[in-house]
């Protein structure tokens, strides 16, 4: 220790006794090796004092009275003409003492850690860890389940889907083509396309009544196939719902009706992710469908959809006709009924 090297030649004459019954005794005292030495007047050592174990019987008093910890009979008075021995004790006192564990400290730091990874454990991996298991146990029916209970709640706002039994072949056409489940038309409510958990998609009427050819709303069909690949509309949604409505699938395999109510509402409004040219490309190369039609719908100008138009996979091909003129007449007339 600094303060050892500082005190090392420090010597100071003191009144020692070892017992509260002995006459005290003059003594020399001088700081050892971590030790508080006192010694006779021919120099021979008496006793050691451990630094780390000196405590002061009157402190800020005079004299300076000082005793082994622990046995107070045994006694070291100094008087107030060695103040520079008395600091120089009271100085390495208080160096041991910050240098010394501190095990309720360490106890409660270590307790303050450990809760901390807990809250952090908590709130930053538990909840993606419940969403992953939700997504790999949930089966299909269930993801069905909850598709058809959140339409339920959407046509409370957009009202009953557009039925016309002579547009239900076209629908189905439409649907095989674009790997949808099945496909629903709304009045309103929706601003173009939604998928839901379970394969449904939802389109408005405008993408049927105010187009000339059926591969626009198969685009936007297309787009949300390729979003439910990059992420799981199930994930989206209990992403959404918090912890408690993933805890409540998971054990009962229902959703609370206020998480419905509320995704209802979100999943109208919330805007699209956008979808890679290249990724929705090779999605109307397979279901070999012009993605020019598409394109132009997003943007007449083409300005900012000329990958998709210079990428058409049927540019170069036979277009393979999607609906028969008769049928895409009845579904553009689906919600006349």
């Amino acid at each position: 220790m600094t303060a050892l090297t500082k005190y090392d030649r420090l010597e100071a004459t003191a009144l020692w006794r070892a017992t509260r019954d002995d006459q005290r005794r003059e003594v020399v005292v001088c700081i050892g090796d971590a030790t508080l030495v006192v010694k006779d007047l021919t120099d021979q050592a008496i006793t050691h004092w451990s630094l780390a174990a000196i405590e002061r019987a009157s402190p800020g008093n005079d004299p300076a009275v000082f005793h082994p910890d622990g046995d107070p009979n045994e006694t070291l008075e100094l008087s107030p003409d060695d103040a520079e021995m008395i600091e120089a004790i009271d100085t390495l006192r208080r160096a041991v003492n910050r240098s010394r564990p501190r095990p309720g400290r360490l106890r409660w730091l270590g307790a303050a850690v450990s809760v901390s990874a807990v809250v952090g454990l908590v709130a930053f991996w538990l909840p993606g860890a419940l969403i992953n298991q939700a997504l790999e146990v949930v089966p299909p029916v269930t993801r069905a389940k909850i598709g058809d209970d959140l339409l339920r709640r959407i046509e409370r706002v957009t009202g009953q889907p557009c039925l016309a039994a002579n547009a239900a072949p076209a629908l189905k056409t439409l649907a095989l083509r674009t790997g949808a489940k099945n496909i629903v038309i709304l009045r309103s409510g929706v601003r173009d396309s939604v998928r839901l958990p379970g394969g449904r998609v939802l389109i408005n009427r405008s993408l049927i009544e105010t187009h000339e050819e059926p591969d626009v709303a198969a685009g936007y069909i297309l787009a949300e196939a390729v979003r439910a690949v990059q992420r799981d509309p199930l994930d989206a949604m209990l992403s959404h719902a918090g912890m408690r409505a993933n805890i409540s699938l998971l054990t009962t395999g229902n959703l609370p009706s206020t998480t419905l109510d509320a995704y209802a509402e979100h999943i109208l409004l919330a805007p699209h992710v956008p979808v890679p040219d290249d990724i929705l490309l090779k999605a109307f190369a397979a279901a070999k469908i012009r993605s020019t039609p598409y394109a132009q719908a997003l943007d007449l100008t083409g300005e900012t959809t000329l990958p998709l138009i210079e990428g058409d996979p049927m540019r170069a091909a036979p277009p393979e006709l999607l609906l028969r003129d008769a049928d895409w007449l009845r579904l553009q007339s689906i919600c006349d009924s």
